[in-house]
């Protein structure tokens, strides 16, 4: 378990584990900041047993939001969850000064934590320095937002190591396939100072956990099956974790589409009753139909219906 970093009273927050879902933000028909739906997808994640929100990654589209607009989005979320659950904040910047700026923004509106992109083409000291200046300028954690695929910078396990030994920083969001070993060599490496979350649209979620994960970061639209594999595993039930997990995969898999997935989950989430819209701003991929019957057939395939509003409780 990690044992550095801080959380917003100053002291590690040991506990962090579980679903954290990415949200998406929702926007209306033209374009626009959906503020109401924002509302209706946390009370949504909220009953449906995750542990905590994460919002403006990738999947929140914060590459197209204005500063504004982070800042805007960052204070409904965390406004409307009201404490009932932490609400961690994506930071990407060009270089440490925009990211302090970015994170300190963040944390004045009372987000509790950060996960942060690592710096582009930097050297291993370099990403060294970055994090543990960042970790140092926040009175909250930050994450290592670890995506190799998405940010074309990858974060060598002996650099995650270490910043949790030396560098103030406890955890980390690890998006590199083969996920198994890394995870196995950071935690060789780290020696209990590094606590690491799983992602990749939850596709290795099991594998995840029984190599040493603390819990899951990641988009799916149906968060209370990942809830419910965490809750099996973490409970010593691995095998109904696993034979949850195998029950849903296909749908796992289907939804975690390159450039496609944040259209379908939007459009599940929509289809649910948890946004209004399932718009997105450009650049960004659209669904066709015949792809809108595929996902839809997927669904129905594993058991689940997307005519069922609110969240669902997973046997």
């Amino acid at each position: 378990m990690p044992t550095q970093a801080k959380s917003s009273a100053g002291v590690q927050p040991q506990n962090a584990r579980g679903v954290y879902t990415i949200c998406p933000t929702p926007f209306s028909a033209d374009g626009a900041l959906d503020l109401d739906s924002i509302r209706t997808l946390v009370d949504f994640q909220v009953s449906a047993g995750v542990t905590g929100l994460a919002i403006l990654g990738f999947l929140g589209e914060a590459h197209k939001l204005s500063n504004s607009e982070r800042r805007t989005v960052t204070s409904t979320f965390v406004k409307h969850a009201a404490g009932r659950v932490p609400v961690w904040v994506g930071v990407r910047a060009l270089g440490t000064a925009g990211a302090i700026e970015q994170a300190r923004e963040a944390a004045e509106v009372g987000a509790a934590a950060v996960f942060a992109a690592p710096l582009d083409n930097a050297s291993d000291a370099v990403q060294f320095d970055y994090y543990q200046a960042l970790a140092a300028a926040l009175p909250i954690p930050v994450v290592i937002h670890d995506f190799p695929d998405s940010f074309g910078t990858e974060i060598k396990s002996e650099v995650i190591a270490r910043l949790g030994r030396e560098g103030g920083v406890g955890f980390i969001k690890m998006e590199e396939p083969p996920v198994g070993q890394k995870i196995t060599r950071i935690l060789e490496l780290a020696g209990g100072s590094m606590g690491i979350f799983g992602g990749l649209g939850g596709v290795y979620f099991l594998e995840e956990l029984q190599r040493g994960a603390v819990g899951t970061m990641t988009g799916f639209a149906f968060p209370e099956i990942l809830v419910r594999i965490y809750n099996q595993y973490a409970a010593g039930d691995h095998a109904g974790a696993a034979a949850t997990f195998d029950r849903y995969c296909p749908l796992i898999r289907y939804e975690f589409q390159p450039k496609i997935g944040l259209a379908l989950r939007k459009y599940i989430y929509q289809k649910r009753g948890v946004i209004a819209c399932d718009a997105i701003r450009a650049p960004g991929m659209r669904m066709d139909p015949v792809t809108a019957k595929e996902l839809e057939a997927t669904v129905k395939r594993v058991g689940l219906s997307l005519d069922v509003k609110g969240a669902l409780v997973i046997a």
